[in-house]
């Protein structure tokens, strides 16, 4: 398939500023592979589609505030410092992106904070953008990391253009977050509310947990025509014994197993035996799934609407099919849903 096969007009007042005052009350439709029936209801309403038995398997990674504003040593230049992932915890040497990049160069220090109390060094250009910075800080490493917390700022995407507000630093997380290390949150598991939470366990219906610390590439554009060229970020992922054993006892009982957004499934396609069952695994992917594709574990998918020519969008497209997501889009754009990061919620199932 061609990047120009994604592309649909999404009107600007479509992608939502805002969450929901709560979270199980974003809108949700629901899509039928089958049949190609389309229902619009609450995600609260998501209760009526599992039964006793199913599973869903959620993205418990953590979102960390990796936004921090410093300036230039000298000449005081204001800079903005996007911290991507931690290389070496001792040493305080962080992988970063730099904004404007032009006015940054080995050996320049950075200063964050009013009383300027973290100071970086860049100590190599990595890409055009990117960086290593090494943090000079002489306490502890969880000084170092509330310092960074106090200081940093939740990381929105930009296509979100108001101010970062007291509210996100809970709302752009899940309820499932535990495991620090993302700079982008899977969108799709901040629909659930601990009270929906417990209403679909009373009803049997049993959460699975993998990590994936979701970063920037899900925001990156795809620039070739032939998408069997581009190529993917990697992300760290781990799926543990305990997830692989359970899941793959729910697909023997063909019970209706269902990934909750993009992160996991592609988490799970990531570590797939030859005969279908889901692995343990600890490590990196940089999967890219896009039609067609066969998926091995996950007959249920709940996702975000997203932006035209996504790597997002490919993948749900690749699960739904993909004639009837453009229809599904289509109707999303007519019925007004919200779109991106803080919006509603689509369930194909």
């Amino acid at each position: 398939m061609k990047l120009s096969d994604f592309k649909f007009n999404l009107p600007a007042e479509l992608i939502a500023e805002h969450p929901t005052e709560n979270r199980d009350e974003s809108r949700l439709m629901i899509v039928h592979r089958s049949t190609g029936e389309i229902e619009h209801k609450s995600f609260k309403d998501i209760l009526e589609y599992f039964d006793d038995g199913d599973v869903m398997i959620v993205n418990n990674t953590k979102v960390f505030p990796a936004r921090l504003y410093g300036t230039k040593e000298k000449t005081g230049a204001k800079i903005e410092v996007f911290l991507l992932r931690e290389l070496n915890r001792e040493a305080r040497l962080w992988d970063v992106l730099v904004d404007p990049a032009r006015k940054i160069r080995i050996g320049n220090k950075l200063y964050f904070g009013e009383d300027d109390n973290l100071v970086a060094e860049v100590i190599d250009n990595t890409t055009s953008r990117g960086r290593t910075l090494r943090f000079l800080f002489d306490g502890t490493y969880d000084e170092f990391k509330k310092t960074v917390e106090t200081l940093g700022e939740t990381p929105l995407p930009k296509l979100i253009r108001r101010p970062v507000e007291p509210e996100d630093k809970e709302r752009y997380q899940t309820v499932f977050a535990k495991r620090e290390g993302a700079v982008a949150a899977p969108t799709a598991g901040m629909h659930f509310s601990r009270e929906l939470i417990k209403r679909l366990e009373l009803k049997g219906i049993n959460f699975a947990e993998i990590t994936l610390h979701a970063g920037l590439g899900n925001f990156r554009s795809v620039d070739v025509e032939d998408l069997s060229k581009h190529k993917m970020d990697s992300e760290q992922f781990i799926i543990d014994e305990k997830t692989a054993t359970f899941v793959n006892a729910a697909k023997e009982k063909r019970r209706r197993i269902c990934a909750v957004g993009t992160t996991t499934m592609r988490a799970l396609e990531s570590s797939v035996s030859i005969y279908g069952q889901l692995k343990p695994y600890e490590g990196w992917t940089n999967k890219f799934i896009y039609p067609p594709y066969d998926f091995s574990v996950a007959n249920t998918m709940i996702s975000n609407f997203h932006l035209p020519q996504s790597t997002l969008m490919m993948m749900v497209s690749a699960f739904t099919g993909f004639d009837l997501l453009m229809k599904v889009y289509k109707v999303a754009v007519k019925e007004k849903y919200k779109f991106f990061t803080y919006g509603d919620a689509l369930l194909i199932i």
